[in-house]
């Protein structure tokens, strides 16, 4: 056992319990990361060669035990049964992040390939396994590249079978869950501007550029380019927030949104 501090020992065996690696490689991957935990994450799963193999068997019991009885797809009562074997909430952000893994076309349904696939990638045979990794999981959103693909994903996961848009509640209410990982200060008054003025379907390019706008653009506004290749209903919304006093003299005035 190598020689170690408490801190690093618990680090060390946190990383063997949630990757099943051995004490070897979580050492070497820890120290090649200064010790840190999701630096450690990323750098163990971004190289196939030590993920774990998963047992085909344990996958299609796994399938098999959340499967439609009528259909070869993982649907809501699967999924519901999932996420309480899993102790995670359904409305949990989180169900997201496995969807992305799985390439889920839809929510709330997986097909066998998705399922399996999904879970294979993760080094997940078994309900122990995947409820070790929810915590890596989780960590992911705070990566600004994996949080720009999941974001991006999000739209096409959301959105009704065969709509080219993304219906206007479903787009707040996945708006609200994403921004509460990302903390913009805004997001609240664009669910009421949106309300208030457009209540229409949101499309794919207002849906990506919002998460530019609120990467790129402060929340006072003092950086927003009125020349800028916005689309017009990010325009209109800045006007929204200055008409109504919200931005006021450089300052945002109304600090009160939800986490």
């Amino acid at each position: 056992m190598h020689k170690l501090g408490r801190g690093h020992r618990d680090k060390l065996q946190q990383f063997m319990t949630i990757t099943g690696a051995s004490e070897k490689v979580a050492h070497q991957t820890l120290k090649a990361s200064d010790w840190n935990l999701e630096g450690a994450f990323d750098v163990f799963y971004s190289q196939p060669q030590v993920k774990n193999f998963t047992d085909s068997r344990h996958l299609e019991e796994l399938f098999n035990r959340y499967k439609d009885p009528y259909s070869d797809m993982i649907l809501v009562d699967g999924i519901t049964l999932l996420c309480n074997d899993l102790q995670v909430d359904p409305q949990d952000i989180v169900t997201l992040v496995v969807s992305w893994h799985m390439k889920a076309a839809t929510m709330c349904e997986f097909s066998k390939q998705e399922f399996l696939g999904g879970l294979q990638a993760l080094g997940i045979d078994s309900l122990e396994k995947f409820r070790e990794r929810i915590p890596f999981l989780r960590s992911e959103l705070k990566d600004e590249q994996k949080f720009f693909e999941i974001y991006n994903f999000a739209f096409g996961w959301a959105k009704e079978k065969g709509q080219k848009s993304l219906a206007l509640d479903t787009a707040i209410g996945m708006w609200q869950l994403l921004f509460a990982e990302k903390q913009w200060p805004l997001v609240d008054h664009w669910c009421q501007f949106l309300q208030a003025r457009h209540n229409k379907a949101i499309s794919r390019d207002t849906w990506s550029q919002l998460l530019e706008f609120a990467r790129t653009v402060g929340p006072t506004l003092s950086d927003y380019d009125a020349e800028g290749a916005w689309p017009y209903l990010i325009d209109e919304f800045v006007e929204y927030l200055n008409e109504n006093g919200i931005i006021e003299n450089g300052q945002l005035n109304d600090l009160s949104h939800r986490r």
